[in-house]
């Protein structure tokens, strides 16, 4: 008997680690699918591509003498390349990106359903009287839309071409959107990785009846969760550093802070949500019923942490409640460590906070645990 318990917390760990390794689709999900995000966001927001605006012009006649009369149709005439009913005017400048406008004349029933599928970023409404801007303020695209082209109409392309004395483009390591969207995914790739591996798995095992096997076995449940646990943090460890060594190589992320402040948080985050994991699949029977709980838990966090986007969008009321979450506290923490240059002592009381709230979740877990 004392045998088996000796060995057994081992044996466990390393049946746990084979199981999550032989599936295929870990290793995509987990290693792969965060490093093709990364390229894709990180490509995205970071490389000075070209910049894509499609945006239709409804003309307004008022009578016949009047057609083909405006000076919008006279400006895209003699600035745009016309293609059937659209002109395309092609905009250089080397500090800003490059930038190509696409305008689309149509007629207003045509210019809303384009504005509702996305097709285009704003309408342009040309009469006698002017030229109108439509557009959703609250969209970004479309207030950059508006600047630009409202510029370009009044004073011409080459507006934009010159339009470079005072600028400076940032280039600095942890100023770059790439920069800030690294430590989230980290921090992200915990959450995800400790909710779906221990809860997903505890509860799956549950429904089909493969813990009432187990518990017919000497078996002790701390031993048995501690071995889960011990499996899944070995794996976002490995999952960690090669996101972190892609980030390294490919967009020249670094480091500027403290490597043992790095440890410890990302040893509490696994903690943390461990525990939680622990904690919300030790009742549950239903695969449905938790799926659903894992996703209540992951879901918000996932859109109002901060991970792709600062959560300092949302309301001024909510930020004291969006900073407290275990996803928000790991991924500020993971910035200012990244970019920062953040220490042990920045970042001690979020690790503290972290790990307790973890052990709290886990022993609680434990407590209420059922085989089946």
């Amino acid at each position: 008997m004392n045998k088996i318990t000796n060995h057994q917390l081992y044996r466990l760990i390393t049946a746990h680690f084979a199981e999550i390794i032989r599936e295929p689709a870990v290793i995509f999900w987990g290693v792969v699918f965060p490093i093709l995000m990364a390229w894709g966001l990180g490509i995205a927001f970071t490389q000075k591509g070209e910049v894509h605006l499609k945006l239709a012009i409804v003309k307004v006649i008022a009578n016949q003498n009047t057609m083909g009369e405006t000076k919008l149709a006279g400006f895209m005439a003699a600035n745009g390349v016309k293609k059937d009913s659209s002109y395309t005017i092609d905009l250089k400048n080397e500090k800003l990106g490059n930038v190509s406008l696409a305008f689309f004349e149509t007629s207003w029933p045509n210019a809303y359903t384009m504005l509702k599928k996305g097709k285009v970023s704003m309408i342009i409404e040309d009469g006698p009287a002017g030229v109108k801007y439509h557009f959703d303020p609250a969209n970004a695209e479309a207030k950059s839309a508006y600047q630009l082209v409202s510029n370009l109409y009044e004073y011409g392309p080459t507006f934009y071409a010159a339009n470079q004395s005072g600028i400076e483009p940032l280039t600095m390591k942890g100023t770059r959107y790439v920069d800030f969207l690294i430590p989230g995914l980290l921090a992200m790739g915990i959450m995800m990785a400790c909710s779906w591996g221990i809860s997903y798995t505890i509860i799956d095992r549950r429904s089909k009846k493969l813990l009432r096997r187990m518990v017919a076995t000497p078996m002790k449940k701390s031993n048995f969760l501690l071995a889960l646990i011990t499996a899944r943090f070995s794996m976002n460890v490995a999952e960690a550093v090669l996101l972190f060594l892609f980030a390294w190589i490919y967009f020249g992320t670094k480091v500027q802070g403290s490597w043992p402040a790095l440890i410890v948080l990302f040893l509490a985050g696994n903690i943390a949500f461990s525990g939680i994991s622990i904690l919300i699949s030790s009742h549950t029977s239903n695969p449905e019923v938790g799926n659903g709980i894992i996703n209540a838990l992951v879901t918000p966090m996932m859109v109002v942490s901060g991970v792709f986007f600062s959560y300092h969008n949302f309301p001024d009321w909510t930020i004291p409640l969006i900073r407290y979450l275990p996803l928000t506290m790991i991924a500020d923490s993971f910035r200012s460590i990244f970019n920062e240059g953040a220490g042990f002592m920045d970042v001690w009381r979020e690790a503290l906070v972290l790990a307790s709230v973890g052990t709290i979740s886990f022993i609680l877990g434990l407590k209420i645990f059922k085989w089946y």
